[in-house]
């Protein structure tokens, strides 16, 4: 049993919450305790009462009470049965193979296809979970920043240290970074360009995660986009730049256009598939590149190419991808 201690925050937990940061450094300290030692004013961050979701500042104080160190931490069955299967070994070497670009404080990859970014129902395997395989040359893992869907393909980013994560998602939370996505729509949007600035919401029920078009309770979700190229009224390439990252956003969006995105028949139903048998009926939306901008003003700038199932389709469809770079109005000026 240890004495009332105060501790630092040190750089590897800055911008974590306070209850992972004692989920880390204190496992025998469950959720409930240290609930009831938040509640009674046990625990202070920089002598104030503090809360379990408070995000942390390298340098500040945490008084600790008196905890039992050499307790046991719960049973976590979950984390019992990950830790007994080991690494995904398979899965880690597909990534390492996926590294678009990496320096010291970032790791881009390129997420193929179907595989979740982190775990859920039925999901075993994941990025999350294979992290622990890319750390290569440093002690600590690198921390997811963003996100992608399961089924998008494309830029995905890692932070290598808690600094570099620290400021690429503070780009991603204020919407600094530049993103870029390319699909394959069905139909012919009425405009070649343009912004949808539509609010969407949650669909309340069970069956499974679906955004809808909500003016009342919906949050609000704009979009830019470009028209790249059309194939007469049957189907259209275009690019789009999200401005705000509303879940599913882009598929509802273009739905929303009577333009569903190619292969996405959660939103688009039977309307978003092509009468074509040599297409692949998976979703045709791919995270292009990615450009944002570092504390010392340098940009960095990562393109992934089109996976597999979409390069054919843009083969069949006689659409160039290095026809020219898609430009949007916040480009000109820029870096």
């Amino acid at each position: 049993m240890s004495g009332v201690q105060t501790l630092t925050v040190e750089g590897d937990d800055d911008d974590i919450r306070l209850d992972r940061w004692f989920k880390r450094h204190y496992p025998a300290v469950g959720h409930g305790r240290l609930e009831k030692m938040l509640r009674t004013g046990q625990v202070r961050v920089d002598g104030k009462r503090a809360k379990a979701g408070q995000r942390l500042e390298q340098g500040q104080a945490i008084r600790v009470p008196p905890v039992d160190e050499g307790a046991a931490p719960p049973k976590n069955p979950r984390a019992e049965r990950i830790a007994k299967r080991g690494p995904d070994t398979v899965l880690i070497e597909q990534l390492t193979e996926a590294i678009l670009y990496k320096d010291d404080e970032v790791i881009a990859i390129a997420k193929p296809p179907g595989l979740p970014v982190q775990g859920g129902t039925g999901s075993k395997k994941h990025v999350d979970g294979a992290l622990d395989g890319l750390k290569f040359e440093l002690d600590k893992r690198p921390k997811l920043v963003h996100r992608l869907d399961k089924d998008t393909s494309g830029v995905l980013l890692l932070g290598r240290t808690a600094k570099a994560a620290k400021w690429l998602t503070e780009a991603f939370r204020h919407r600094s970074a530049r993103k870029t996505y390319w699909a394959v729509v069905v139909g012919e949007p009425r405009f070649s360009n343009g912004t949808i600035d539509l609010p969407v919401a949650k669909l309340p029920g069970r069956g499974g995660e679906k955004m809808v078009i909500d003016q009342d309770q919906g949050q609000r979700a704009i979009t830019d986009y470009v028209v790249v190229e059309q194939l007469g009224r049957r189907t259209a390439w275009v690019a789009m730049r999200p401005r705000t990252g509303r879940t599913h956003q882009l598929r509802v969006h273009m739905n929303a256009l009577g333009t569903p995105i190619f292969g996405d028949g959660k939103y688009g139903g039977e309307r978003a598939f092509l009468d074509a048998g040599a297409l692949s009926r998976k979703l045709h939306l791919h995270a292009r590149s990615i450009a944002i901008q570092r504390p010392n003003g340098s940009w960095l700038e990562v393109e992934a190419e089109l996976p597999e199932h979409m390069a054919r389709t843009w083969e069949y469809l006689g659409f160039d991808p290095k026809a020219g770079r898609v430009t949007f109005p916040d480009d000109e000026g820029g870096d």
